[in-house]
């Protein structure tokens, strides 16, 4: 899980799962393509709620310059403190990963 500024407004930070590595091809989820290759210097990351989620879905892959931090805890608010999985959902694997 990582934090990245938004595409859209750099001011603004978001929290995303990065769903995909330049290279990959993924299935995207009502993105303008229904498949994408994640160009060079890229990523695809995607929020946990699929329709309502400002992602890679909305703008396409972020550019790596982006990237600012992982996000590794829940700590506001205290009822949801907890440490983060770094898990991917098993239907947002990447339908095809390039060999390094």
């Amino acid at each position: 899980i990582s934090c990245l500024r938004s595409p859209r407004n750099p001011e603004q930070k978001i929290i995303k799962r990065v769903i995909a590595l330049e290279g990959d091809i993924i299935k995207t989820i009502g993105y303008k393509k229904k498949y994408v290759k994640v160009p060079h210097g890229h990523i695809w990351v995607e929020g946990d709620h699929h329709g309502h989620s400002f992602d890679s879905n909305a703008f396409g892959p972020v550019s790596l310059g982006l990237l600012h931090a992982r996000a590794t805890h829940i700590l506001w608010p205290p009822q949801r403190w907890q440490k983060l999985q770094p898990m991917l959902p098993p239907e947002r694997k990447p339908l095809h990963r390039e060999q390094e």
